[in-house]
């Protein structure tokens, strides 16, 4: 958390709020915080005159867009963008401050302070950590039936674990990969390559109509995430799986169960996920 659609919803609101807003200084408080420059004054220094002119997103990345310089930010657990006036006070746990020419400040705070800033020159952040190596795109056209079958179905690992590496799709974590299972009708443990192709279909299907619902509803608040407008998400009022424990499930009425895949607290029915011998597909 968050994950693609509090990013996407993120991306959008700072659209609204920091375009054409003019960096007159940037103070750092949390050094650890600033990976690219290693030194966080010279990343201050590196912004200092600079004009953002967009933000993109890619996986749960967003993509800071200035004249001539790439912010590649990661929210990761907690972090949080927000714009102030600079005679408001300063909240706790406030690790950066780009403060604008027009008096206001775009402030990222971060209670876990696991977030992580990289800051490249244009096309740099292509072939550099940390989006050199991420998978497709699940709400880009090209996130094909045929491309997701091609980079998962031979492998051997359990479909939950796969769903949550961003290496083969990205921007699905815990919260979405339950959602797109039980949808699916999946269970978390089956083993991708034993999945049939019309269960490949359904999760494919599924993957994507739960993230554009996400995004509509923006995004899912389920601890402390709200977007750059401190609005909350609503998505988390029609989780179907996610945090329902022994909660009876929306489909056939038996109770739903929680076990640990990756690591992960994970939600599934076990009469509509039954888990299955190896079929040929």
């Amino acid at each position: 958390m968050p994950e693609l659609p509090e990013v996407e919803t993120v991306k959008r609101t700072l659209n609204e709020l920091i375009i054409g807003k003019k960096i007159e200084r940037v103070s750092v408080h949390l050094p650890r915080i600033i990976q690219r420059p290693a030194d966080p004054e010279v990343f201050a220094a590196m912004l200092e005159g600079h004009t953002f002119e967009g933000v993109a997103r890619r996986g749960k990345f967003l993509r800071l867009l200035l004249d001539g310089l790439v912010l590649v930010s990661h929210l990761r657990m907690e972090g949080r963008y927000g714009v102030f006036r600079s005679d408001d006070p300063v909240e706790k746990h406030t690790h950066v401050i780009f403060h604008f020419t027009d008096g206001t400040e775009l402030r990222y705070k971060d209670v876990r302070q696991f977030g992580t800033m990289h800051l490249f020159l244009p096309g740099e952040e292509w072939v550099n950590p940390p989006l050199n190596k991420l998978g497709l795109e699940p709400l880009d056209e090209d996130f094909t039936l045929e491309r997701f079958r091609a980079v998962l179905a031979h492998r051997k690992g359990k479909i939950k674990s796969l769903l949550l590496s961003q290496l083969y799709v990205v921007g699905i974590g815990n919260i979405y990969a339950d959602e797109a299972l039980f949808a699916a009708r999946i269970h978390p443990e089956r083993t991708a390559d034993s999945l049939t192709r019309p269960e490949w279909k359904r999760l494919h299907e599924a993957i994507i109509h739960v993230l554009q619902e996400a995004v509509k509803q923006g995004g899912s608040s389920i601890k402390s995430y709200v977007n750059g407008q401190g609005e909350m998400g609503m998505f988390q009022q029609q989780l179907a799986a996610y945090g329902r424990e022994d909660e009876p499930c929306m489909r056939c009425g038996k109770r739903i169960r929680k076990i640990t895949v990756a690591g992960r607290g994970t939600h599934y029915c076990p009469n509509c996920q039954r888990r299955k011998k190896r079929l040929a597909r």
